[in-house]
């Protein structure tokens, strides 16, 4: 149905308004359309691995919920990530501190600061990464056939809690060769000891009255760098 002077008109819900015929205006359809675009699916999917590992745990979140939770089916999924466990290395890697890139890189460059400067940048992230981390694997140790079947898995495909270790004692052997730490000291005792440190400020403190670590996490990097140097110099 026209308007006399030119003019025609649709149903916007009630009353009528008047649109004009010259625009290429379509019928509202009463349904407001998200124009975002949509992220890649292999990025939904980790960064609902990643929520869903964080709130539910690694043993108790499943390939079926990340699906769902990504909005894909189960099997576009497992057309990216093999496992579960490969898709939780997907997260360390990509969602979480770097801490296994940082290591290795310290091992071939210190990048020119002492090596207490960088233990301080060690144990800063090693920190951020547990206190991240923890949530998501502690549930696996309430379900031993379930932690067997992920160590099993880890292990194949040459992953583990062990790496960090690992790097850092490797980091500290670099420079015992370059003469920065004493020859005697022990690169892998060294490592242990500061990470097992973030690991232990991860959850240690959770029962406190305030809930948190009494040192705020550069003060706390700082003083176990500190701490560690005066036994490796």
């Amino acid at each position: 149905m026209a308007h006399p002077s030119g003019w025609g008109w649709v149903s916007v819900h009630s009353p009528l308004e008047w649109v004009s015929t010259h625009s290429l205006v379509k019928p509202f359809s009463g349904v407001v359309v998200d124009q975002k675009p949509q992220k890649p699916t292999r990025t939904r999917i980790v960064d609902a691995a990643r929520d869903l590992m964080h709130t539910a745990g690694l043993a108790r979140t499943t390939t079926k919920e990340i699906a769902r939770a990504a909005g894909c089916s189960e099997a576009a999924l497992y057309k990216y990530f093999s496992s579960k466990e490969e898709l939780f290395v997907t997260v360390l890697n990509e969602r979480l501190p770097r801490l296994g890139d940082l290591l290795g890189t310290l091992a071939v460059d210190p990048k020119g600061r002492t090596v207490e400067e960088n233990l301080v940048e060690i144990a800063r992230r090693a920190a951020l990464f547990y206190e991240q981390t923890f949530p998501m694997a502690a549930s696996l140790y309430a379900e031993p056939q379930l932690k067997a079947r992920h160590e099993e898995i880890m292990r194949g495909l040459g992953r583990g809690p062990h790496m960090p270790i690992e790097g850092l004692a490797e980091y500290l052997r670099a420079e015992q060769q370059h003469g920065r730490i004493a020859a005697d000291a022990d690169p892998l005792a060294a490592a242990s000891l500061l990470l097992g440190a973030c690991v232990h400020r991860a959850f240690a403190w959770e029962m406190t009255p305030g809930g948190k670590p009494p040192q705020d996490l550069d003060a706390f990097a700082r003083s176990i760098a500190r701490t560690l140097m005066a036994g490796l110099s």
